[in-house]
């Protein structure tokens, strides 16, 4: 938390945290390969940062759902 206070405290448009990014670049997802691709790299995230050993572990992702169990999003998965 310490450190999104400190980003907030850099930018007047902040009150308090800066949790997003504000130089991120919307992509159009243009086919079901593309939207597998990023899928599997938003599920890859907490893996390739150290936080889990597998995708289905991380408990803020949708990894869970898609691994046929049942994650926070209930099931719900993008076909």
């Amino acid at each position: 938390m310490e450190q999104f206070e400190e980003a907030g405290k850099k930018l007047s448009n902040v009150n308090k945290y800066q949790f997003w990014r504000h130089d991120n670049k919307p992509i159009e997802l243009w086919s079901n390969k593309a939207i597998d691709d990023k899928i599997n790299y938003i599920h890859n995230n907490p893996v390739e940062g150290g936080f889990v050993y597998k995708l289905e572990e991380y408990v803020y992702s949708s990894a869970k759902d898609y691994a046929g169990e049942l994650g926070l999003l209930g099931g719900v998965v993008v076909k």
